[in-house]
């Protein structure tokens, strides 16, 4: 990390009874949440008195046992709550995303704030819209990264049990339990120190992986048997999936999540995408093995972005239409 960079944020933390904001991103996911609770844990075991995390809207059921979650702001339950916190903040933690129009709803009142905006991301290509920034692509997870800020703050001593579980589970999913974007050894010492401080990784795991719904369970069974479209020769695979799907199996938020890395698992495919339907796009998730660049399928052609192996993007076309787009993409070499 940027030595001038760590010298102005402990300058700008010099006074613990500031208005410090951390926002993340919209549809927060464990690292999200994860790096945001972390950064929120560390503060105020250091001091800090007057804190609040915003998310743009609500996330996964299965990360609800994460420390300090009942803290958080969610806006698109409380948007006026959340303009106010931003407007009034002296300190933005802009938390795991790269470019302000990642907040959705809050995009307006996050530029407009005069408060100094610090970025600590690991995706790719950040804006150049904010005061600070710690962008680390190498870097398994935002999470990861809020680790090396506090120790380079000189605040390891202030990660307790609490924080070591918010910044273990931001690490484990987004490597999908160390399967992916974990190939440097330092990913697995910090994850190391963190059991040490208390961790209890079996736990944690079951508590992330192992307590689907009976109608998760059956959409996925869904997904795969009924859903699930191979392209041999483009070495692709996706599934789609309608509103009328998600309702028939009383879809809540989270209950994709990780359904993409299926199409991913089988022989010979070294491209996946996930297509969802919403009310007015249709919500996109990419993964793809070794040069498949899909950062670049996502911005080129689907109004996305994100990591070379993990995207995201939308289109605003019917599902047909979008899957129709993907396979033209595919079959005319454009990937």
């Amino acid at each position: 990390m940027d030595p001038a960079n760590i010298s102005k944020v402990k300058q700008l933390l010099s006074d613990k009874d500031q208005p410090i904001a951390i926002i993340t991103h919209t549809n927060p996911d464990g690292d999200a949440l994860g790096s945001s609770l972390g950064m929120y844990g560390f503060l105020l075991l250091s001091g800090f008195t007057n804190l609040r995390v915003i998310t743009p809207n609500t996330y996964p059921s299965f990360l609800r046992w994460i420390p300090w979650q009942e803290k958080i702001i969610i806006a698109d339950q409380n948007p006026e709550a959340a303009r106010k916190i931003l407007s009034g903040a002296s300190i933005i933690f802009c938390l795991d995303f790269n470019g302000m129009g990642r907040v959705n709803g809050l995009e307006n009142s996050l530029r407009q704030s005069s408060g100094t905006k610090i970025l600590i991301d690991h995706h790719p290509q950040p804006t150049g819209e904010f005061d600070l920034m710690f962008s680390e692509t190498r870097v398994s997870s935002t999470a990861e990264l809020i680790y090396d800020l506090i120790a380079a703050l000189g605040g390891e001593n202030m990660i307790d049990r609490r924080v070591a579980e918010c910044l273990y589970a931001g690490i484990v999913t987004d490597t999908g339990s160390f399967s992916y974007a974990c190939n440097e050894p330092k990913t697995y010492e910090i994850a190391a120190r963190l059991i040490a401080l208390g961790v209890d990784a079996e736990h944690l795991h079951r508590l992330i992986y192992d307590t689907y719904s009976v109608n998760r369970m059956r959409l996925l069974g869904f997904c795969l048997s009924e859903r699930l479209k191979v392209l041999p020769q483009q070495g692709a695979a996706y599934i789609s999936l309608s509103a009328a799907d998600l309702e028939r199996f009383n879809h809540q938020e989270g209950d994709t999540e990780g359904v993409v890395n299926y199409a991913m698992s089988i022989e010979n495919i070294h491209l996946a995408a996930l297509f969802i339907e919403k009310d007015d796009h249709i919500k996109i998730s990419f993964r793809s093995a070794g040069k498949v660049d899909v950062n670049l399928l996502a911005r080129n052609y689907f109004n996305g972005g994100g990591h070379r192996n993990a995207a995201g993007g939308k289109y605003f076309e019917n599902l047909m239409e979008t899957t129709k787009r993907f396979e033209n993409i595919l079959r005319n070499g454009q990937v």
